[in-house]
């Protein structure tokens, strides 16, 4: 325990405390901290990922963590870090959302252990009988408006020309604060983490305990993730990385490990794995000595892989990673295929194209897109440049049956190196 915060510090990992003596406070005893997450979205994505294995660091370290899934707080939206008002979302969307989420908490933390697991709570069940006049009364008449005007995540909107803030949104620290004061009454809970946005959020919860229960109570942030130029990382141009198979596949979510900046490699491997000081130190060395292997970025991709998805699922992305860089491709499904080829341009064709004496491959290049004619298909071919399933095409003349399939009905094309397309081939 005692190590706890000073391990934190080294990996970058406290932007702001409360407390100076926080490691202090942590190494007298066992204590209980939370994180929210509000259920924006089905899955959560790599920028929840700090505050969450913060919970989990802790947890390991021997203290109790609470993630709070926000049902209530997610039905106004925060508005700190945002330009402009979020769309607010269905009861109906939000339940299936804050189900979503509860899935991957449940992955990350232990929720078994006597001695320290984790609870898992949602403050909709807390505030959905809580009256408006009661609510105002209780928590509102401990809230000076001018202590919320002042903090950042309210000024950065106000001073917006293009955009203000609506009272719906303004009323959101008050919420985020009795969440903390809740916590703490119905489980001792006396810390709060969560990303450096959240600050002002955090703060307003350690003012309320003070105003209505006479508790201290402690903050601490994390950074935001960003990259070495400043810009935010965990957004691709298909969109942002998320925690959920079905919108990141573990293929997709490997290789935006796999791909992340040397600038970064060190600060991601401290931020998000649990390997220790030497271990970091050593792939540091590695790092400047030969950048080009990747060595930290293939470390980083594994550990995230398997903390995500699981030894199954580090297992199909690097199957995955193998079939891109050219290993023939078998025994696999349909549905495998989907996952490893996601992002690839495919085309439907009926069954019957596989029938005696078969597709041409210079006419199944062109149907898939990866030749505008079949003169470029056939060159493509003599020059050696053709392959199905990874298995390179012998001649122009090669005729393709149900037999040269890769899975139940899904044939896998390439031209070159790394141009690839599918045809999948249905009833009809």
């Amino acid at each position: 325990m005692s190590d706890l915060i000073a391990d934190l510090r080294w990996r970058g990992l406290v932007h702001q405390t409360t407390d100076e003596k926080l490691g202090e406070w942590l190494a007298a005893g066992r204590r209980t901290l939370y994180a929210g997450f509000d259920p924006t979205a089905e899955s959560m994505h790599i920028g929840h990922m700090l505050p969450l294995l913060g919970l989990r660091r802790f947890q390991k370290a021997g203290h109790r963590p609470i993630a709070l899934v926000g049902g209530a707080t997610g039905m106004i939206g925060d508005p700190s870090g945002k330009s402009e008002e979020r769309n607010l979302l269905s009861p109906e969307v939000l339940a299936s959302n804050v189900a979503g989420i509860e899935r991957q908490m449940r992955g990350i933390l232990d929720f078994e252990s006597r001695e320290y697991g984790a609870v898992l709570v949602n403050n909709l069940d807390w505030m959905r009988g809580y009256g408006y006049l009661d609510f105002l009364r209780d928590v509102g008449k401990n809230f000076p408006v001018n202590v919320m005007l002042a903090k950042d995540s309210v000024k950065a909107r106000l001073e917006r020309t293009d955009s203000g803030l609506s009272y719906t949104e303004f009323s959101y620290m008050l919420l985020q604060a009795y969440d903390f004061v809740h916590l703490n009454r119905q489980f001792g809970c006396e810390l709060q983490i969560g990303g450096s946005d959240q600050w002002g959020n955090i703060t307003a919860g350690i003012d309320l305990g003070r105003r209505m229960s006479s508790v201290q109570l402690y903050g601490m942030t994390c950074p935001l993730l960003t990259k070495s130029d400043g810009s935010k990382m965990g957004k691709t141009e298909s969109g942002a990385i998320w925690l959920a198979p079905e919108r990141t596949s573990p293929y997709a979510f490997y290789q935006f490990w796999i791909n992340v900046d040397d600038a970064d490699a060190g600060k991601c491997l401290r931020y998000f794995t649990e390997l220790s000081h030497d271990e970091l130190e050593a792939l540091d060395q590695a790092r400047s000595a030969n950048a080009a292997a990747r060595e930290s970025q293939k470390t980083l991709a594994a550990e995230m892989t398997k903390l995500v998805h699981g030894e199954a699922g580090l297992a199909t992305a690097l199957r995955a990673t193998e079939i891109f860089f050219g290993a023939e491709i078998s025994s696999l499904s349909d549905g495998q295929l989907r996952e490893i080829f996601a992002d690839v341009p495919s085309r439907d064709l009926p069954r019957a194209r596989l029938e005696e004496p078969g597709l041409n491959i210079a006419d199944a290049l062109v149907e898939a897109g990866l030749a505008t004619s079949k003169g470029e298909a056939r060159r493509t071919i003599t020059q050696g440049g053709a392959y199905v399933n990874n298995r390179r095409v012998p001649a122009p003349e090669t005729q393709l049956t149900s037999r040269d399939l890769a899975s139940e009905s899904v044939l896998v094309l390439r031209s070159g190196k790394r141009n690839y397309a599918l045809l999948r081939f249905g009833a009809e």
